[in-house]
């Protein structure tokens, strides 16, 4: 009977079509002119909404990467300095990644600089990297070409363009964001909502004001184009674009590929389409392993082994999409067949290629969730970094005071629920609706909210285990709520659960979704406007003379063959500002990690003797010992660096918060200083002033008494 019905239905929607499209010329042409519509009124109508859309997007990022420019000269006064106190703003990562762009400009040629990154013996001591695959320093090579194609050499400076194209890459991640709200609302409305949210809660949407060759400045642009899903061509460069930037991506594309999947398997989205992203996925891994010098990573990837699953799966899951009980439950089989065809494919990869584990990621995963204790310095250092910890109360506190939060979870619960009576419908064998109105009151139904409901539920779940992902889930928060107060879709699905009827619910939707973001949009004009803008006024001073003494000292007195040895972060300004050679590199590598512990004991309770071995080992000549880390107060009791150590070493046992030292050495870093015997035997200063301490590495021994 249903069929029956169902067939009804079609050949009366038929019949409806036919005699519409039977319809005269001149009859639907007087039907047009009684709603005072004519055909040609509705296409002015509609350009000019797509032509102030279009400009309204393009002018928002261009005006956020003006901002961005602007913000930068005054929080550093980058025009007034010199270039090494501009060089020394570059802290930890970011200055290594800056580093090879200056190495590639000053080579001879393109070709030579390439060779030299591939082959680089020059940064960290006694190790040859592949700087170009272990860095991803794609980024630095597009940059350095487009620097010297374009013939920039005469016109502007190599760190403008650089950072420049860093906030021209922010501003077209703004646009995306804009459009993609404008797109899934109807109004480009909602776009100017997330622009503004997205600058206002700039410190947790974005790590641009203090990392800025960071690769995710780098690739998350191209993933926003990506989600935007603008058209194939454009979803198959960004989505390759974006693998290539960040070494990091492949796992961001598979919390996709996860959302593709469930938007899939519950029949909420057209197969054919989500299988296109998948063969995009494939292309994109496969061309990513040639070019990135036959990267292992990608192919033991979760990403490569749950599209092989989903794409072998493929046949199973048309013959289950017929309705019935039984085909229900061979939907449910599916989804745990992929499942474990995905780990098992997973587990085969891993024991057949040969690739490098990140173990420490495994290790601190294990930490972190609780199923293991350690004593170990690195590990015990990656759980103290602010971005690998919970988030604070603060980042609430800001989100709530932006009213970005409180709209935020509105229009998640509205939506979820929504989405949840759609799977329960498809459960029970409803079909999904071709073309969902306004006056049903279904916003679950668009198979672009569920996969946008499903991807911000992943990376919010992850965001609230790491602080670091929150730059991943912020701009998608703001894009959403900003997409659900403007979308009258939203108000009518709330409208339609409170049965309302004292007011046309249509009318009262399209009301509302006009007067509450511009009511919302007035509100943070008036509190955050004069804020921004007195950022901008601000004339912020950063001035380092300590830093810039010790660079300048090195420069000068430092042999140019030296190796220099100290905390990984002044390491990565050292390569950048001098070029000479360094023992350890701010990055978060197996072997460097272990190097990285290693040295830090120069701010342990060990013997001169013992770091003495640990230096000479990784050939260095010179030691900088930092007063900021030696004589550390950190905020939070057992994350200084010293205090890892000991506990590392066993040289503090804590009971009931009493700590007792019983190591029969002093901390090296204080005892150093004081000129005495054997640390004078090992170590000749050589240069101090308020905040570094260098000592040259003897390589002759003389023991005094």
């Amino acid at each position: 009977k249903i069929s029956s019905g169902a067939a009804d239905l079609r050949q009366r929607r038929k019949q409806n079509c036919t005699e519409s499209d039977k319809m005269a010329p001149e009859e639907r042409n007087k039907e047009n002119s009684k709603l005072g519509r004519s055909p040609k009124y509705m296409l002015i109508q509609r350009f000019a909404k797509l032509f102030f859309g279009c400009l309204a997007a393009v002018t928002s990022g261009m005006m956020y990467a003006v901002y961005l420019s602007t913000y930068h000269e005054r929080k550093f006064w980058f025009s007034s300095r010199q270039e090494l106190e501009r060089e020394i703003t570059f802290q930890g990562d970011s200055a290594i990644y800056y580093s090879f762009y200056k190495e590639l400009l000053k080579a001879p040629s393109f070709e030579r600089g390439v060779y030299e990154l591939t082959h680089n013996n020059k940064t960290v001591s006694l190790k040859t990297i592949n700087a170009v695959q272990q860095m991803t320093l794609y980024p630095e090579l597009i940059a350095s070409v487009l620097y010297q194609a374009s013939g920039s050499e005469e016109v502007i400076e190599p760190v403008y363009f650089y950072i420049g194209i860093v906030f021209g890459l922010q501003g077209i991640y703004v646009t995306a964001l804009f459009v993609t709200s404008w797109v899934m609302s109807g109004t480009w409305l909602a776009g100017m909502l997330t622009v503004a949210w997205f600058i206002i809660n700039r410190t947790d949407t974005t790590r641009i004001d203090y990392s800025i060759p960071s690769r995710e400045n780098w690739a998350l642009p191209y993933f926003a184009c990506q989600v935007a899903k603008f058209c194939y061509l454009l979803v198959s460069a960004s989505t390759y674009t974006f693998m290539m930037m960040w070494e990091y991506s492949h796992y961001l594309l598979f919390l996709q590929a996860v959302s593709l999947f469930l938007l899939d398997s519950f029949a909420l989205a057209q197969s054919e389409k989500v299988y296109e992203v998948y063969k995009i996925y494939m292309f994109s891994l496969f061309l990513g392993y040639l070019l990135q010098f036959e990267n292992s990573a990608l192919l033991v990837s979760p990403l490569l082994s749950l599209v092989t699953a989903l794409m072998l799966s493929k046949y199973l899951q048309m013959n289950v999409k017929k309705g019935t009980f039984v085909s229900r439950m061979l939907k449910i089989m599916y989804i745990y067949l992929v499942l474990t065809v995905t780990l098992t494919l997973n587990l085969l990869l891993k024991m057949f290629v040969p690739h490098k584990e990140n173990e420490h990621l495994l290790k601190f995963l294990e930490i972190k969730l609780g199923l293991n204790t350690t004593k170990n310095f690195t590990m015990n250092w990656l759980l103290c970094q602010e971005s690998l910890q919970a988030p604070s109360q603060d980042f609430f506190l800001r989100l709530t005071q932006s009213s970005l939060l409180p709209f935020y979870i509105l229009v998640l619960i509205i939506c979820l629920f929504s989405v949840t009576q759609v799977i329960f419908r498809r459960i029970c064998g409803e079909p999904l609706k071709e073309t969902v109105k306004l006056e049903d009151g279904r916003i679950g139904e668009r198979p672009e909210i569920v996969y946008h409901v499903i991807h911000t539920i992943l990376l919010g779940s992850l965001a609230m285990c790491l602080e670091g992902m929150k730059y991943l889930w912020t701009p998608y928060v703001c894009m959403l709520a900003a997409f659900g107060v403007c979308s009258p879709e939203l108000w009518m699905t709330l409208f339609k659960w409170l049965r309302l009827k004292a007011v046309h619910p249509i009318l009262l939707a399209l009301i509302l979704s006009m007067a509450v973001p511009t009511i919302i949009g007035f509100s943070l004009w008036k509190e955050f406007f004069p804020r921004i803008m007195t950022e901008l006024s601000e004339l912020q001073e950063f001035y380092d003379p300590d830093t810039v003494e010790l660079m300048t000292w090195i420069k000068r007195q430092a042999p140019v063959a030296a190796v220099f040895a100290g905390s990984p972060q002044l390491m990565g300004v050292i390569k950048l500002c001098t070029g000479w050679m360094v023992s350890s590199l701010p990055l978060y590598d197996d072997d460097l990690l272990k190097r990285n512990e290693n040295i830090y004991q120069i701010y342990s309770k060990r013997s001169a003797e013992d770091i003495y071995k640990i230096l000479t080992s990784y050939k260095a000549n010179f030691l900088i010992i930092e007063d900021s880390i030696c004589n550390e107060v950190g905020p939070v009791r057992g994350c200084r660096v010293k205090d890892l150590l000991d506990i590392a070493n066993g040289h503090v046992v804590c009971e009931e918060g009493d700590s007792y030292a019983y190591s029969k050495y002093g901390r090296f870093c204080h005892e150093i200083k004081m000129n005495y015997s054997p640390y004078v035997n090992y170590f000749t200063r050589v240069y101090w002033n308020r905040s570094y301490f260098v000592y040259r590495i003897n390589t002759v021994i003389s023991f005094q008494s």
